[in-house]
């Protein structure tokens, strides 16, 4: 039998740490106090049976995702199979890839329909879910490793802008990568959307059967993991710099696709200290070695996070 989920107010008193085995949410609510209560109430109520209820059709979940297979019946369930099934026929991918992003979003609704804020995040161990009244924005960074944050760059999101998901992918990550990307950022409308095409452009980037990549199959790490027997990435030895460019460039052309078909609105690149970048803005990919700071009416960049620790700062204002 395992622990009953734990819900605990951080030491700063405004933001709410939810945890539940592998579920870890850093939330935040910005409105009158009374509105930010109901909101937080409610994201607890619905906390405790989510991960029961992903568990019940855990089996599915861990499935390849394929046009016309079996649906699931819950709803975030539901939300992870819609964000992967425009993968499905030209790359492997489960419903599992979207999870954290799907988490996030459900976390969200519940918060928004309970109380009325004018912002609001959930951050699921960096992919997040956003909420913006008319007329709110948050400023958000960017760090280039998840195992060694530093912020790189920043940009502010207006409610007038689509995005509402972020999401990171990369296999330094708390997840299995077949890629060698550091981090891959991806902002799109939703945050399910931008989880899974974050695991899509993460799994680009790469350099297959380099000498120094050292791989292992995912099922001798985890099991009963998603992935079987597919080879996830361990470590990245020395590459020269126009193989960093070659795998960076390679990850460029799937975000480019997914930018055209406008699954989704941006995404940052990064390998071994350099970033490439790509937004709906035709031949806007461009590297980006040094801090700096972004224009504030860009949507361009967000934040790329590690799961935040208690009574430390989420990078989101």
């Amino acid at each position: 039998m395992r622990e009953p989920a734990q819900i605990t107010l951080l030491p700063d008193g405004r933001r709410l740490h939810l945890h539940d085995g592998p579920i870890d949410l850093i939330i935040e609510a910005f409105g009158a106090t009374h509105e930010v209560n109901l909101a937080y109430r409610a994201a607890a109520a619905r906390f405790v049976t989510l991960l029961d209820e992903l568990c019940d059709e855990l089996p599915l979940l861990r499935q390849p995702a394929r046009v016309g297979g079996p649906q699931p019946a819950g709803v975030v369930a539901k939300r992870m199979v819609a964000a992967v099934l425009p993968y499905c026929e030209r790359a492997f991918i489960t419903p599992m890839a979207a999870v954290a992003g799907a988490v996030a979003e459900e976390i969200l609704a519940a918060m928004t329909s309970a109380g009325n804020l004018s912002r609001a995040y959930v951050n699921n161990g960096g992919d997040i879910a956003l909420h913006l009244a008319p007329g709110e924005s948050f400023i958000v960074g960017m760090v280039e490793r998840p195992d060694h944050p530093s912020l790189f760059g920043k940009v502010a999101l207006h409610s007038a802008q689509p995005v509402r998901g972020i999401a990171t992918s990369g296999w330094r990550g708390r997840s299995f990568s077949l890629g060698i990307a550091d981090a891959v950022t991806v902002l799109a409308d939703r945050a399910a959307v931008a989880d899974a095409a974050a695991t899509i452009i993460a799994n680009a980037v790469d350099l297959p059967g380099h000498p120094n990549v050292t791989r292992i199959p995912a099922r001798h790490l985890a099991p009963d993991n998603d992935l079987g027997d597919l080879l996830v990435t361990q470590d990245v030895g020395g590459l020269a710099a126009d193989e960093i460019a070659a795998a960076l460039d390679a990850g460029i052309v799937v975000a480019q696709r997914l930018v055209s078909e406008r699954l989704i609105r941006s995404a940052a690149l990064h390998l071994r200290g350099s970033t490439k970048i790509i937004d709906s803005t035709p031949n806007s990919a461009q590297p980006h070695r040094t801090p700096r700071q972004f224009p504030a009416n860009s949507a361009i960049l967000a934040f790329l996070g590690t799961k935040p620790e208690a009574g430390t700062s989420t990078k989101i204002r």
